[in-house]
């Protein structure tokens, strides 16, 4: 959950990433030193074993906004 402009917003991370990844054409890798993590990091999200940080949920909220992706909340 990541807090945005007084609202909490609740993604679907594994589709969101997968999501993200498709719309800018990279790999696990490219999002990984994008978003300043480790590539098993973005893998373990994806497959929803793990959520990303509080950090990296605000990164990945802002590369939403910006490339108009809206997912669907979880």
């Amino acid at each position: 959950m990541i807090k945005c402009r007084g609202k909490r917003m609740k993604y679907n991370y594994p589709e969101a990433l997968v999501e993200l990844r498709a719309k800018l054409n990279i790999s696990q890798h490219e999002l990984a030193d994008i978003l300043g993590v480790s590539y098993p990091s973005v893998s373990r999200w994806e497959n929803g074993h793990f959520e990303p940080t509080k950090i990296v949920k605000v990164r990945v909220d802002r590369l939403l906004k910006e490339n108009n992706i809206e997912v669907q909340d979880k």
